[in-house]
């Protein structure tokens, strides 16, 4: 018997894709669709880069691998260099990964390693918020907040702790846990370190904006700078998932530049190689990786660790970004995809809110715009959304679970930079006859 492909599709009979381009993707059979999703919002600079395609050819052809215990490597050591004054952070040093949920680990880990160097050896608690996203790997999994993807695999979770979402739109509401000013998530975070335990508390991770979970939900003006001085008071680690939101996603180079809030690590992947490469690094801040070296080796890696091709990708993706101000493009031309859906789509009864920043931006849907109310799941309504744009050429990211855990839907778009007005004026229409086709399809309209 032939061997087949464990796929991850929700559809039975997944297209091919086979060439891609700009905003494009075409499959198998000649069908273009308008990736308004960026895949997972991931691509940035566009499909088809033949400057990205000339840059792996040229590292494998050169040095493909060398073991990172063994070797440092001449693109990794210059992306490090050359990205430095793009991050948040002083003195920052990188900790190159394959990924977002192995970036998340490492963050992990360093924190433990600095709070051991640091002679504060009860320090195992990590906190992060309900109704995020930090990875899949059981760490990174047991970290997030996203129920759905937390139930079946709750017997193995369980080490770390929550508090509540950021997420103004939902605050109060029955099963969202959620809070909406600042001073009360300010208060809540301080109290939940406090009954911890004088010295228990190793980190506070979360989203600057958050992604496909709660949809681009933003946290109410002064969060971070609140965040930032309770986990300076109590001597907590502050840890940024920039996986989504870094490499101008939100129309900065990281999300965090609109706040004046230097986090202690940062953890990125997605754009920063545009999706041509697995890649994704921890930055820490200068003082960590010193204390952290200063105390021994830091115990921790991975085969594909201080990989020299990823790094190529990683730089060739960064000149890009750099040279065709496309970060930049970013915010402008979200701020028009923000204007579009409000025009299409800002009195839809189905419609309860449109937000975000750059070009990620979230259309969350209601049943009800009075009181908020949700479709329950069992109408499967993003779904329906999704398939039935991706029948006539748009693709689109979704999400659920955002009123209870369970139910809530959301349609999160982020294409790639390189989009275009027309382009994007093809994803409000799209968006905006899918979500009437859904709802006439399941008898909710």
């Amino acid at each position: 018997m032939s061997g087949r492909v464990f796929r991850r599709s929700t559809f039975p009979d997944p297209a091919v894709a086979v060439e891609a381009h700009g905003s494009t993707i075409i499959d198998a059979d000649g069908h273009a669709y308008l990736d308004a999703a960026g895949g997972a919002v991931v691509v940035n600079i566009g499909h088809g880069r033949r400057e990205i395609a000339e840059a792996i050819a040229d590292q494998v052809a050169r040095v493909s691998y060398a073991h990172g215990s063994a070797f440092t490597n001449e693109p990794l050591e210059r992306y490090a260099a050359e990205l430095g004054p793009h991050l948040p952070l002083q003195d920052p040093a990188i900790y190159p990964v394959s990924g977002g949920s192995e970036a998340m680990e490492t963050a992990l880990k360093l924190a433990r390693a600095s709070q051991l160097a640091r002679g504060e050896t009860d320090r195992w608690v990590v906190i992060a918020r309900w109704s995020s996203y930090h990875g899949n790997t059981l760490g990174a999994l047991d970290l997030s907040g996203r129920r759905p993807l937390r139930r079946p695999y709750e017997g193995w979770l369980g080490r770390f702790r929550h508090v509540s979402a950021a997420y103004p739109y939902r605050a109060g509401d029955p099963g969202a846990q959620a809070l909406g000013t600042t001073q009360e998530l300010v208060d809540e975070l301080d109290r939940v370190i406090s009954a911890s335990g004088p010295g228990t508390v190793a980190a506070f991770v979360a989203e600057p904006i958050v992604g496909a979970s709660l949809a681009a939900a933003e946290p109410p003006p002064g969060y971070w700078r609140g965040i930032a001085e309770v986990c300076r008071h109590h001597g907590v680690l502050l840890i940024a998932d920039e996986v989504m939101t870094g490499f101008g996603r939100t129309g900065t180079w990281f999300a965090l530049d609109r706040e004046g809030v230097e986090p202690d690590l940062l953890v990125a992947a997605k754009g920063a190689t545009s999706g041509y490469w697995p890649f994704g690094f921890v930055a820490a801040a200068g003082q960590i990786h010193d204390l952290v070296t200063a105390a021994g080796p830091f115990i921790h890696g991975f085969t594909y660790s201080h990989q020299p091709v990823a790094a190529a990708v990683a730089r060739a993706v960064l000149r890009v970004l750099e040279s065709e101000a496309l970060v930049e493009a970013a915010d402008t031309k979200g701020e028009r995809l923000l204007a579009l859906l409000r025009d299409r789509l800002g009195d839809h009864p189905a419609v309860g809110d449109i937000r975000g920043r750059g070009l990620m931006v979230g259309v969350e849907l209601v049943r009800d715009r009075e009181t908020r109310e949700a479709y329950p799941r069992s109408v499967r309504l993003a779904e329906t959304i999704v398939r039935l744009a991706r029948e006539r050429g748009l693709l689109l990211y979704w999400g659920t679970g955002m009123a209870n855990g369970v139910d809530g839907d959301a349609i999160l778009l982020g294409p790639p930079f390189v989009i275009t007005d027309d382009e994007l004026a093809r994803i409000a229409d799209g968006l905006g006859e899918a979500l009437d086709l859904a709802l006439a399809e399941v008898g909710k309209a």
